[in-house]
């Protein structure tokens, strides 16, 4: 397949490269000194499972020098969706595929809303990773792993090709014809610790230890999976435990990509990882407290380092 890296940061990048060090042919699109260094120095991956380079790397801020391609791994952040969205349109074909690989649960239905839904997959991403300097990507987590679906749970060709494609990386690529119980599973877990994480500053070894913090913590995850209920997605009755066992299960010095945008003074991804939550519960009529007050207390500080970028 003739892949684009649409976001080529902590997740396409560190998919991207080992899509093209496995032989794939993959370009990148990125700006800036980022754009500059891979094409220098090849994109330069840190992995706790082995560093490697690809070089040289194909590079490009102007995707339509690409042509139309196979794939696109759309992982630019949310709050850039829209943008990134209008840019790739020269590349998408009649038949291009799309899978989103961001945060939240709303990718599929924005980007398809742009460029028609008959062109993206539902996809959700389990990785810890990061862009650490321009051409350098940082992957600390031994799993990588990317669960990838129809929008309609369908059983079709063209999800087994993508996935046998994203099979090449090495990463545990799982089709999956339940979806959105996959991306809401991940969400009531990344929302949860991005709200906590962001109001305490603090590393999730630090604030799941503390009772208090543990019982904002659980509510939180009993929100979400409220307002995913609400809306026909069906999640494990102990959806709660299990996510408190998976947060307690992680690296005590794990802090989720949104906490470390806002303790750098970065545009976060607030709308889409907590405020999307008690628009969806004001929707669906499911009362949502806690993530009320986390995003009433995060969003003046979004709105300052949006008016510094």
């Amino acid at each position: 397949m003739k892949i684009a890296i649409m976001g080529a940061g902590g997740v396409g990048g560190y998919y991207g490269g080992l899509l093209a060090g496995a032989g794939q042919d993959v370009t990148f699109i990125a700006r800036g000194e980022h754009l500059r260094a891979i094409r220098q120095n090849g994109l330069r991956v840190k992995s706790v499972n082995g560093n490697f380079t690809v070089f040289p790397a194909a590079a490009t801020d102007h995707p339509s020098d690409i042509g139309i391609v196979d794939l696109v791994i759309f992982a630019t952040k949310t709050y850039q969706t829209e943008e990134a969205v209008v840019q790739i349109r020269p590349i998408i074909g009649k038949d291009t595929v799309i899978v989103p690989l961001q945060n939240g649960v709303d990718a599929a239905e924005r980007i398809g809303s742009m460029v028609g839904i008959r062109h993206v997959l539902a996809a959700t991403t389990w990785i810890y990773s990061a862009l650490e300097a321009p051409g350098i990507i940082g992957h600390y987590s031994e799993f990588s792993r990317i669960a990838v679906g129809e929008i309609d749970g369908s059983d079709t060709t063209r999800l087994h090709d993508v996935c046998e494609t994203l099979k090449t990386s090495g990463a545990a690529i799982e089709p999956s014809h339940d979806i959105w119980e996959k991306i809401w599973t991940k969400f009531v877990f990344i929302s949860a610790i991005s709200a906590v994480g962001c109001l305490t500053r603090a590393a999730i070894g630090e604030f799941r230890v503390v009772p208090e913090t543990r019982v904002v913590l659980a509510a939180a995850i009993a929100e979400t999976a409220a307002v995913a209920a609400a809306k026909g997605v069906e999640l494990d009755p102990g959806i709660v435990d299990t996510t408190m066992a998976f947060i307690d299960s992680n690296a005590p010095d794990m802090k989720p990509s949104m906490q470390r945008d806002v303790e750098a003074g970065r545009v976060s991804e607030l709308e889409s990882m907590v405020g999307i939550i008690p628009r969806l519960g004001r929707l669906q009529h499911v009362p949502t407290p806690v993530m009320d007050f986390a995003y009433a207390m995060l969003k003046p500080g979004d709105l300052l380092a949006r008016k510094r970028a």
